[in-house]
């Protein structure tokens, strides 16, 4: 189990009850100042306060009660947040958090949120220089593969949902998060708040969006959004199909943190 959340309305006193059950919990955030907090996130500015006072918890109680739980910080980074990087870089360090990533941001379909990919190539030195700080109980990492990409895909099949297939908060189980909207209902499978997921699974409907959506009536390259959550996924499926990968034996190898997250 697993937690992403913007850390605003976890409670502080509840921690103590959900971190040794957890196998990692990540905040969400993108700014390490309250007034580019309250900017970039779309809050009040006592919102930032708040946010760091229950992560800075959360590491006490894994420290004092000795927790396996992993504790990360993940920015979302537009081209306009760039001055953001190496606060939140020092930011993390000084929390005692065990990572900060940073990641893409993804837009959808119709380019709402009008993202310049090419600009993140003017930020490879300040992300080398945020990666820099990392320590043996630190690490600071920058998601170069999709941060790199030019928002580009190079498969034309989409593979990858039912290796990460999503649910909204309303229960509705598609393909993909992209894929939620009412205007997509054609490849929406079931609700888990009506039936349980295994029984979705089994039946029909569940395999017959899948292969619609690995077949040649759809193309990720023009029906969808940059660079979602099932990219990766559907890049090393894709590259296996056209035999341009294998399969590597991984029996010897070390096995890594968080092993059934993908």
């Amino acid at each position: 189990m697993a937690l992403g959340t913007n850390g605003y309305l976890l409670a502080m006193d509840r921690l103590v009850e959900i971190l040794p059950y957890l196998t990692y919990i990540r905040y969400n955030i993108s700014a390490a100042n309250a007034a580019r907090y309250g900017q970039i996130h779309g809050c009040s500015e006592k919102c930032f306060e708040r946010v760091i006072e229950t992560i800075r918890e959360s590491v006490r109680i894994k420290r004092t009660e000795r927790l396996t739980v992993t504790i990360g910080l993940q920015m979302v980074l537009m081209p306009e947040f760039a001055d953001q990087i190496l606060p939140l870089a020092f930011l993390g360090k000084s929390l005692g958090v065990d990572y900060f990533v940073i990641k893409h941001c993804s837009d959808d379909e119709n380019g709402t949120l009008g993202i310049d990919y090419k600009k993140y190539e003017d930020m490879i030195d300040i992300l080398r220089e945020a990666e820099a700080h990392s320590t043996n109980e630190y690490l600071v990492k920058a998601k170069w593969s999709k941060i790199l990409s030019g928002g580009k895909r190079r498969y034309t099949r989409c593979y990858g949902p039912p290796f990460i297939t999503q649910f909204s908060g309303s229960g509705l189980v598609a393909p993909c998060g992209m894929l939620f909207n009412s205007r997509y209902k054609d490849f929406h499978i079931g609700n888990i708040a009506e039936t349980s997921f295994k029984e979705i699974w089994k039946g029909d409907r569940y395999w017959d969006v899948m292969a619609k959506i690995a077949s040649d009536r759809f193309n990720p390259q023009n029906h969808c959004g940059t660079l979602c959550l099932q990219h990766k996924v559907n890049e090393f499926l894709w590259d296996l199909l056209q035999d341009q990968t294998k399969l590597s034996d991984t029996r010897n190898l070390v096995r890594p943190q968080h092993i059934n997250f993908i």
